[in-house]
């Protein structure tokens, strides 16, 4: 089994190169959504309470979703991994990859893979989404909040070269796909809320599912199993469509915000200077920055941590005085990063993270999205 989980890392890394490119492709719009029912088959069926298997739900809320983007947004494509019960293989490693292989034949814009949460403390109870990355728990095998049942999904980040190959893959993620599912991860917990659900909130883990799948990727854990109210909801049509419908309408603001990145046009092509920050003063950019420091002091110097607020991001450069930053009209600056969305838009800068954090709260009533990013020297931190 190391062997094969090895081979599958191997194949995935190998992908890494090609995927700068094809991540520069998502701000076109969205076109494909690929929907996955998680666990399936008579090896993998999720876990089991109350005669209820986890797979069966899965597959029930999966076809619900499906059926609401079908209706209401007809300019995309919807693809299946599974519209019934099914396994693509008896080997784990194997199973998950046929999943984003599906997905990547049909030229997937969007991965949604739908499961539902169990653990040992029966009073355990709520939603989270997943994405791909390491937990803050950086330093644990694995998180051990996860139970028995769907621990062999996650990769095993104890072995040194499989943690090299996923810490390299989820370096490259940062600059390709990662605030695409950040952000359909956080727009789908907000819809949760809204339905009165425990919000777990959006959590990184190394999935093998969501590391095989070359294109802004979740999996939402829509209630535990293992509590009996959460049970209930998840089992009943009721609960099932309520959840499909919280899902869909954070898919129909996820196409929405893409289709606004990608039809942003700059006024002049040639590259902008900097915006102010809010406090007045002129920000320098991170490379301009770093390079005088370097020439004007001939030393090194210890690195800056500090924090802000990205409301937008960009494929083309945008003024500071453009109204899609609405209140916040010139009162953002630029960050250059990686990814398809190169042009990073900021507000604030914040020696800590809790101010950060408190910063976010009030700038989310009017950018639901937006979310604390880490800089160094005022630069995009690589980690």
């Amino acid at each position: 089994m190391r062997r094969i989980l090895f081979i599958f890392l191997l194949a995935a890394s190998l992908s890494l190169l090609p995927n700068v490119t094809e991540g520069q492709n998502v701000a076109q719009g969205v076109k494909v959504i690929v929907i996955d029912a998680g666990h399936g088959g008579p090896r993998f069926p999720g876990a089991r309470y109350a005669g209820y298997n986890e797979k069966d739900i899965n597959l029930q809320v999966a076809l619900k979703l499906g059926s609401l983007i079908e209706k209401s947004m007809p300019q995309v494509k919807v693809v299946y991994t599974r519209k019934v019960e099914k396994q693509f293989s008896s080997v784990l490693a194997e199973d998950l990859q046929a999943r984003a292989d599906i997905a990547h034949r049909n030229n997937g814009d969007l991965f949604i893979s739908i499961h539902a949460n169990a653990h040992r403390d029966i009073r355990t109870r709520g939603v989270e989404t997943l994405i791909m990355g390491e937990s803050s728990m950086e330093t644990r095998v694995n998180e051990n909040i996860l139970y028995a049942h769907n621990k062999d999904e996650l990769l095993d980040m104890s072995d040194q070269k499989t943690a090299a190959i996923v810490r390299a893959y989820i370096q490259n993620l940062q600059f390709t796909y990662g605030e695409y599912s950040e952000m359909m991860a956080r727009l789908i917990q907000e819809e949760y809320v809204k339905l009165g659900f425990t919000n777990r909130g959006v959590k990184r883990q190394p999935l093998k599912v969501l590391y095989a799948t070359d294109m802004p990727s979740v999996l939402t854990e829509i209630g535990f199993m293992s509590n009996s109210q959460d049970l209930k909801y998840i089992t009943s049509s009721k609960g099932q469509w309520a959840i499909a419908n919280a899902i869909f309408r954070a898919v129909e603001q996820y196409v929405t915000n893409v289709r606004k990145l990608a039809l942003v046009e700059s006024p002049k092509p040639a590259a902008p200077t900097v915006a102010p920050t809010p406090s007045g003063s002129q920000a320098k950019s991170p490379v301009q920055s770093t390079a005088t420091t370097s020439s004007s002091r001939g030393k090194s110097k210890a690195t800056k941590r500090s924090y802000t607020v990205q409301i937008l991001a960009s494929a083309k450069p945008v003024e500071a005085g453009n109204a899609e930053f609405k209140s916040y009209r010139n009162k953002v600056r630029e960050i250059r990063g990686g990814g398809a969305l190169k042009y990073k838009y900021c507000v604030g800068d914040y020696a800590d993270k809790a101010a950060a954090q408190e910063a976010a709260k009030r700038i989310r009533a009017e950018f639901p999205s937006a979310f604390i990013v880490t800089l160094d020297d005022g630069a995009i931190a690589s980690k």
